[in-house]
């Protein structure tokens, strides 16, 4: 792969603006409150699918992160987490009934910071799952860590219970850069860490890196990539910083000046890509990186990736149930959530027997488009004759309104616009999110609005 077609400097600026990330469609936007908890039975009922991936949130962290944008509660009483697991294990006795004739082939902790919780929390809550749903010989179990309050022996105890995928939030390196995000943390147990858990059995081993971040520097940056290579990890997720102090209040604690201006942004991504290529990882998607040999890389190139709201997957075929404050789950032909505060989450599960606070039901025309900008986010590709013998339409009669948005890309060389098929090239890599706008039916109403993250 020749990494430098990704930074036409003039292509990018010229595109550089904001749009969803397409972990769904709809997007979590489109959401409302006139779903209700009987929609959501109707479509555990009507689904194609009897396999489960469980997403369990945890929405506790000792401290607050300033660039984080995520659902937690900040605290340091681990107490607090023995009151949430009591009604989340509520929440877990309501919803595997409806679940019975599922398999689950996946499950995600994420939050917050799942390692909040204390070993016996962790194993109280794994047991908890496995008693109430039926979990396949083959499951994948992956966890969130935050390296800053955990000691060495988690990774056996997470091993021990079935966990056999990590990821570390590490963000970046620089102690600057960790003092103004305040999240100061220690690179060598960091590596330490990494180290152990492989010799414990873990064979796959993620870390999330963010450029964007205050003082940060192409030189400084440099340095956490090499580290990322030293510790010899399994995939790379990069995340552009998006700062949104409107919407997020502790972002305001990240003064303007101290952030990279849209040259220096720009530049950290172009050393991240280039780095991360260069030591031999596969760039997965528009964020993702991974060895060659990973099943994430692996189904990128035969065609088989994922995309949901944990981002790139292999697990696309089955429905997700989120359990826990905030969750979204994706069944069937539909997408819910369930109440983001924890007091009226709590609340919910006593008086409503559910803590689902709205959500959206598909309908053919969201089914559609969704899978084509599934497609194209994933593979860079559509089959236009696959779609329409699925659908029973003729593809440019039906987006035959959307079509001529592509036309800019086509000029600029970006996209190619056959009777069979649509490619993006390589170089729009990057710019896929904004590519993919052209099929969003929804994005008219939110075009002046900020409610998305810039691309770069």
């Amino acid at each position: 792969m020749q990494v430098s077609q990704f930074f036409d400097k003039n292509l990018l600026n010229k595109y550089n603006t904001s749009g969803p990330r397409y972990t769904s469609y709809p997007t979590a936007l489109e959401f409302h409150d006139d779903f209700q908890h009987d929609d959501f039975i109707k479509a555990i009922e009507n689904s194609q699918n009897r396999e489960l991936s469980l997403y369990v949130h945890i929405p506790f962290c000792h401290t607050l992160c300033y660039y984080c944008g995520c659902n937690k509660v900040i605290t340091r009483h681990r107490d607090k987490a023995d009151t949430y697991l009591e009604y989340l294990a509520k929440e877990i006795a309501l919803q595997a009934p409806l679940f019975k004739d599922y398999k689950v082939k996946q499950l995600h902790w994420g939050g917050g910071t799942p390692s909040f919780l204390t070993h016996p929390q962790i194993t109280q809550l794994v047991s908890l799952l496995k008693e109430k749903f039926d979990f396949s010989d083959e499951l994948e179990m992956s966890i969130e860590i935050d390296p800053r309050e955990i000691e060495m022996d988690l990774a056996e105890h997470l091993f021990s219970l079935g966990f056999n995928r990590l990821s570390l939030g590490v963000q970046d390196l620089d102690l600057k850069v960790q003092q103004a995000i305040n999240r100061v943390q220690s690179t060598e147990f960091i590596g330490d860490f990494i180290t152990h858990a492989k010799d414990v059995g873990f064979n796959s081993i993620n870390i999330d890196l963010i450029y964007g971040l205050p003082h940060q520097t192409t030189e400084n940056f440099a340095k956490t990539l090499d580290k990322a290579h030293e510790w010899d990890v399994d995939r790379i997720s990069l995340f552009s910083y998006a700062h949104l102090p409107s919407r997020f209040a502790a972002q305001r604690k990240l003064r303007d000046e101290w952030l990279p201006n849209t040259e220096e942004k720009f530049a950290l991504m172009k050393l991240a890509v280039e780095t991360l290529c260069n030591y031999g990882y596969d760039f997965i998607g528009m964020d993702h990186f991974a060895k060659p040999n990973d099943e994430l890389a692996v189904a990128q190139s035969d065609g088989t990736l994922h995309r949901n709201f944990q981002g790139y997957t292999t697990k696309g075929g089955c429905d997700l149930l989120g359990l826990g404050v905030s969750s979204i789950s994706s069944i069937g032909n539909s997408f819910s959530q369930n109440i983001k505060e924890l007091k009226q989450y709590y609340q919910s599960i006593t008086e409503k027997q559910h803590a689902q606070v709205k959500g959206v039901s598909l309908t053919e025309d969201d089914v559609l488009r969704g899978e084509v900008i599934q497609e194209l986010m994933c593979n860079l590709y559509l089959d236009k004759k696959m779609i329409s013998d699925k659908y029973n339409i003729d593809f440019d009669e039906y987006f035959s309104e959307d079509l001529p948005l592509l036309e800019t890309f086509i000029q600029d060389g970006l996209v190619e616009n056959h009777a069979n098929y649509i490619k993006v090239e390589q170089k729009a890599r990057l710019l896929i999110r904004i590519i993919c706008m052209s099929f969003d039916a929804y994005m008219k109403k939110h075009i002046n609005q900020q409610r998305f993250s810039r691309v770069i």
